[in-house]
């Protein structure tokens, strides 16, 4: 079915109701608001995402440098890169519940499809986006009916929301894709030489 992508109004005052609802969420829930990243966690550098999956600016730094950041930052254990969703329409919201929704293990790799495939399920006029979304889920072994049920779990859907709400209010996000590195957050689509400098300067070398 074809999604609004009418931008979400995500004004504090909107989503208050939304913050003391963590302790209250099932335990179905849990697993999809624990942290999804990527290195050792133990690295002496964290570096968060926030990110939304209708952003072609987070699909660009995908794709030109998040490949160079995991070879030589992430595997040797230079740093550690941690995802928060930040979703800036509906659809955003509702891929980020399905993403949410399957393993750790398979998350990365389905957000990464996702992101390169962005012109197909995300900006394809009169595609049914939902459906697009639910082939790459299956080759990560989801079912449509899981998808469908994804999408309509109120209960992820809050948290989804929730954990923008804390990027806003914590580390100030106005756009996507945005790095924070040591509670210093650095917006745009960052090149390597450039990430790597501020994560060098995290780290104190």
């Amino acid at each position: 079915m074809p999604l609004s992508r009418r931008t979400l109004l995500l004004a504090p005052a909107a989503l208050s109701p939304l913050l003391p609802l963590r302790p209250a969420l099932a335990q179905s829930h849990e697993s999809g608001l624990a942290e999804r990243g990527a290195g050792k966690p133990d690295a002496p550098v964290t570096v968060i995402e926030y990110y939304s999956l209708t952003c072609p600016h987070c699909a660009t730094f995908h794709r030109d440098t998040w490949p160079q950041v995991k070879k030589e930052l992430v595997t040797p254990g230079k740093m550690r890169m941690v995802w928060r969703d930040f979703p800036l329409d509906q659809l955003a919201l509702a891929a980020a519940q399905v993403a949410r929704a399957l393993p750790p293990a398979a998350y990365e790799g389905f957000v990464g499809a996702l992101l390169s495939t962005q012109d197909r399920w995300a900006f394809n006029r009169g595609a049914d986006n939902i459906a697009e979304i639910a082939k790459v889920a299956a080759l990560a072994g989801m079912s449509r009916a899981q998808v469908d049920a994804a999408i309509a779990d109120e209960g992820l859907r809050k948290a989804v929301l929730e954990t923008r709400l804390k990027g806003e209010q914590e580390h100030k996000v106005a756009s996507t894709p945005t790095f924070v590195f040591n509670n210093k957050p650095a917006p745009g689509a960052l090149g390597f030489e450039r990430f790597a400098q501020l994560v060098g300067e995290a780290s104190g070398a």
